[in-house]
């Protein structure tokens, strides 16, 4: 007997593979959250944990359902600070100064005779529209 008997036995074989896919996905989701959720504490972590295995289908739906604002907002927080700290170190990286800084740094090499004033008024009006 021949396992493909049919083109929709293939596309219910599929159709539950993504069901099972996406419901490991959201228990992954769910446990990440669990662990990183300070407000927690140890055994209510304890207990989501043991529900979950145990009943994982009704478990997983009452936990999106009671703290799944809680879980965005986490998510939104984390995701707001690694921005911050992606363009911090792009910045880092670039060299990327202040207006101030740009246009000491002209006024060190005005000083120096290295720059002309038209040159440092330039450099001056650039930095303050940057």
């Amino acid at each position: 007997m021949d396992f493909w008997e049919s083109f929709w036995d293939f596309f219910w074989f599929m159709f539950w593979c993504y069901v099972f896919i996406a419901f490991l996905f959201a228990l992954f989701s769910v446990f990440s959250d669990l662990f990183r959720d300070k407000e927690l504490n140890g055994w209510l972590k304890a207990v989501w944990v043991i529900v979950l295995v145990f009943f994982p289908v009704i478990s997983l739906l009452v936990y999106l359902i009671v703290r799944g604002n809680g879980m965005a907002t986490r998510n939104q927080k984390r995701a707001a600070v690694r921005q911050e700290a992606e363009t911090a170190y792009i910045r880092s990286a670039a060299g990327a100064t202040s207006a101030s800084d740009e246009i000491a740094k002209a006024r060190t090499l005005l000083d120096a005779g290295s720059l002309t004033p038209e040159e440092y008024e330039l450099i001056k009006q650039r930095a303050l529209n940057a």
